[in-house]
């Protein structure tokens, strides 16, 4: 049962990137976004009125901490994925940068929550950073037609999310996910829709392709993803769901070679296959350290820096 689920959060999250490719030949990025969040915050909403009993005993404090997570897990980081795809970033290259999250997140670790990475993972560390390198060479090689300054894009959202990560592990409460999920979209929504208005593009396409898109994203990245996400996350920890993480890039290179065209050569395939080996050297190079730190990641009680107070 743990594989099938894995296998359908890979294919679930990874169909994000496919979804924004989908979406962004008729309509900008902040188009697609705002009609993704709006009608699914509605929902979520409602549920959330329903069945109100999550929510009992969260502080406002909570609920701001959760609002600034959302901006930082969804509003940065799918809005820098989103616009660097329409500058013509290829999927695959976008996915592969949002793959070494895991890495920076472990690297940033040590200095920020005490938890220090061995020799054999700092290794794995300049490997996928490499492999990155080659990837990104080789897609801006191919005459995709996107500006070298694109390619920066989509780490500004791969620290975004990182920062959400370590807000989130700073935090006290342990908040429901369908809880946080609702305050995340709801948040998303109400950036996404003020952007979209203010720079005067929130009427939707009347193209179906625009719709299909919008359908793909919400069943498939948002309720699939996002919720196999927090699905395995309870099951297998948060070690194993980052390093599924890993897998995206082929996935996503693969399908967007199948769907859209987009270039997949040898040096495409040399650069994911040495950030796959730098995901088997991180996870093999498992300390005492690390160890402590993946078992207090899963159990949400991560260590703090004497600063901050234990």
């Amino acid at each position: 049962m743990n594989f099938l689920l894995s296998i359908a959060f890979v294919l679930c999250w990874s169909s994000g990137f496919i979804g924004a490719k989908l979406g962004a030949g008729s309509a900008s990025a902040v188009t697609i976004l705002m009609w993704r969040f709006l009608p699914l915050a509605v929902i979520l909403i409602v549920i959330a009125a329903v069945s109100g009993t999550s929510w009992r005993g969260l502080a406002v404090r909570d609920v701001a901490r959760q609002a600034m997570i959302g901006v930082l897990s969804q509003s940065g980081y799918l809005l820098t994925v989103y616009y660097a795809i329409q500058l013509g970033v290829s999927s695959g290259t976008t996915a592969l940068i949002d793959g070494v999250q895991p890495l920076v997140t472990g690297a940033l670790a040590g200095p920020l929550l005490r938890q220090y990475a061995s020799r054999k993972q700092w290794l794995g560390l300049c490997l996928g950073m490499g492999g990155v390198a080659v990837v990104t060479m080789a897609d801006a090689a191919a005459g995709t037609g996107a500006a070298w300054c694109a390619y920066l894009i989509p780490f500004l959202g791969m620290f975004s999310l990182v920062a959400a990560t370590f807000l989130e592990s700073r935090s006290r409460a342990r908040v429901a996910p369908a809880v946080s999920m609702t305050i995340h979209c709801a948040t998303s929504a109400v950036i996404f829709t003020a952007l979209a208005v203010s720079a005067g593009v929130a009427k939707p396409p009347a193209e179906l392709s625009f719709w299909a898109a919008i359908t793909w994203l919400v069943a498939l990245s948002t309720f699939g993803g996002y919720g196999l996400y927090w699905l395995i996350l309870r099951r297998s920890g948060v070690t194993k769901v980052n390093t599924l993480m890993f897998l995206m890039a082929p996935v996503t290179a693969v399908w967007g070679a199948l769907m859209f065209g987009e270039p997949f050569g040898l040096q495409t395939a040399l650069g994911l296959a040495v950030g796959l080996a730098a995901v088997v050297i991180v996870y093999r190079g498992d300390t005492s350290s690390t160890r402590a730190f993946a078992r207090d990641m899963d159990t949400g009680e991560v260590a703090r820096p004497a600063k901050y107070g234990a």
